[in-house]
């Protein structure tokens, strides 16, 4: 039996062996460079670029200081993935079963209405595809971003893969409605693949119509910028674009379906892999496919990993258990709850990919569930280490068909490890949220006894860790808490507070070669004054929803930390009318790249890790 990973006074350890810290279109050909098979039929049109010569094949501009103020010489390619990993020899866009290839060609599907650009993120433009801000408003950059028009050379794609959905297999899932139209390589030599989400059907939209909303494209498009703004790693979004298309969703899973307007949103990551990418291949028996973009993965994506190494497969496991521990605590350090932690949501990088039913804990509560249609609460916030251990479960099973039985030992064991690597990063992440320095004895138990105070009163969890940060150490001698600091004035009323404070205070006194300043200093830097909470998101969507996009253009260029989001911050205004800044309930659309439907029932219930 694998392990449970336990969370603070919610569950019990279950024999595991690590420290007792209960932790938490029109239809047109479009011949590419004459790299598409004759008489290809797609939906977007060719955007005719002209391009650097000298540097056309690897897709990237020429390292330079100046941004590019046009996409002239701007190009992508898809030359990478392609001349490696087999695509699909079915020309035709329907959907179908696919074998034995890793993409699909598939072109997007251009609006039918008139589209408008709502938002851009100034730094995913300018320090990742190196474009000045001014190109954003040209009309190549809003047919591009919406699908209408592909760049010269590249040649857009749907990738294949599968997962396990709230524990059971779901077989053949896939890009239901993202294009991965091409990749760039900027000036620092860096590779970003781009992805338009809700650009359209695919081979794999199952019952969907490949298209995504205004709503869930404005969440997704805000907290990913959000998350690498709080430093977690995460994938980007660089453009979000609105179209008045009719698009029909159910929000609140009654059997009621509203009209939404379609909108689609440019991604970028470094790669889009995720562990159901290497499942689909070891379930249907493709191994030797499946042992092609293992390497490929490898040589691309993990350089500290030998592809010529009998062991690859088991290095490779052991960086992405690692990495995945990492990931885990970092969401827990600032109560980000993903709402659906399935396989085919779990990047092989170990960044946080595909934002849906997501969303930021308010009120300290370790049964947080943000996805409502969560009915079992299998993807609480309480649950995501194990849910993560479970994922890596899977990851190896898909493996194994590589792996000699020396190899299979190595990596279970790897995998048994996985527990005591995600309470060290926590452990850490959580000192240093309280400006411990060092080692002592009472760390754990410390930490513990605030996140069981914080339960008991329902204290908000990043306003607690917040003005912490702000309280003198004198202060909290006289538990002198300023009316302002509301958390924390929450928290005093339990009788146990003192107590608490007078630990915390003796061991702050341990710390050496410290002071009151630098401790709080330190924890600033470590506690953001905010997060993308719902109702923040909430109220960006409404605007949005009348045309008025001033939230989202703001929220997402807010730094989340000390000195660059004060009083004066748009995020620190008050909620639009009808939205509850204490209520952390939200309607967003379902994760899923296909038509959004509630979650089939599971047989009894599911089997815990």
């Amino acid at each position: 039996m694998t392990p449970r990973i336990g969370f603070p006074f919610c569950c019990l350890m279950r024999g595991l062996p690590c420290p007792p810290l209960f932790l938490l279109g029109v239809t047109c050909h479009a011949v590419v460079r004459c790299s598409l098979p004759p008489g290809l039929q797609g939906s977007a049109r060719l955007l005719h670029l002209s391009t650097n010569v000298s540097s056309h094949e690897l897709g990237y501009c020429e390292a330079e200081a100046k941004l590019a103020s046009s996409l002239d010489f701007w190009t992508l390619s898809s030359e990478n993935l392609i001349a490696v990993l087999p695509v699909d020899p079915v020309q035709e866009n329907y959907v179908r079963k696919v074998k034995n290839c890793i993409f699909s060609i598939a072109f997007p599907t251009p609006f039918k209405s008139r589209v408008r650009l709502a938002a851009v993120s100034k730094e995913v433009l300018e320090d990742i595809l190196d474009l000045d801000l001014s190109v954003s408003e040209t009309d190549d950059f809003i047919q591009l971003v919406s699908g209408e028009k592909i760049v010269s050379g590249s040649i857009p794609l749907a990738h294949r893969y599968g997962g396990y959905q709230f524990g059971i297999w779901a077989g053949q899932l896939g890009d239901g409605r993202a294009h991965l139209i091409g990749i760039y390589t900027n000036r620092q030599g860096e590779k970003w693949e781009l992805q338009l989400k809700g650009s359209g059907k695919t081979p794999y939209s199952r019952n969907g119509d490949g298209r995504a909303v205004l709503r869930s494209s404005v969440r997704e498009f805000l907290c990913s910028e959000a998350m690498h703004s709080l430093g977690i790693p995460t994938s980007r979004a660089a453009s979000l674009v609105v179209s008045d298309d009719e698009v029909w969703r159910g929000q609140l899973y009654n059997g009621n379906i509203v009209k939404e307007r379609g909108a689609v949103v440019l991604r970028v990551a470094k790669s889009w892999f995720r562990i159901g990418s290497l499942e689909i291949l070891a379930h249907y028996g493709e191994l030797d496919l499946l042992r092609t973009l293992l390497d490929f993965i490898i040589r691309e994506h993990f350089p500290s990993v030998k592809v010529t190494e009998p062991n690859r497969y088991v290095d490779f496991f052991s960086i992405v258990v690692s990495k995945t521990a990492r990931l885990m605590a970092l969401w827990m350090s600032v109560g980000f709850a993903h709402g659906v932690c399935n396989t085919d949501n779990f990047s092989l990088l170990s960044i946080t990919i595909d934002y849906g039913p997501f969303g930021f804990m308010e009120a300290y509560n370790p049964d947080f569930v943000p996805n409502t249609s969560d009915d079992e609460r299998r993807y609480k916030i309480g649950n995501q280490a194990n849910i993560g251990m479970f994922n890596l479960n899977k990851l190896l099973q898909a493996l194994n068909p590589l792996l000699d039985p020396r190899q299979k030992q190595l990596a279970a064991q790897i995998l048994e490890g996985y527990p005591v690597l995600y309470y060290t990063r926590f452990r850490a992440l959580f000192k240093a949220k309280l400006g411990l320095l060092g080692e002592r004895k009472g760390d754990d138990d410390l930490i513990a006894f605030l996140l069981h105070l914080m339960a008991k009163t329902e204290a908000d969890f990043t306003m607690t860790f917040r003005q912490l940060s702000e309280m003198t150490q004198s202060q909290l001698e006289e538990l002198d808490i300023p009316q302002q600091f509301w958390a924390l004035k929450m928290i005093s009323k339990h009788k146990l507070f003192p107590a608490w404070v007078s630990q915390y205070l003796l061991r702050l006194n341990s710390n050496t070669n410290d002071s009151d300043s630098e401790r709080r200093k330190r924890m600033t830097t470590v506690n953001p004054r905010y997060v993308l909470k719902n109702w923040m998101a909430e109220s960006a969507v409404r605007k949005a929803e009348r045309n008025d996009f001033s939230e989202t253009e703001h929220k997402q260029g807010e730094r989340q930390a000390e000195g660059e989001g004060e009083a004066d911050s748009p995020l620190s205004m008050e909620p639009d009318a009808g939205l509850d800044p204490r209520t952390p309930g939200s309607q967003p659309e379902p994760k899923s790249d296909t038509q959004p439907t509630k979650p089939p029932r599971r047989p009894n219930k599911f089997k815990r890790l």
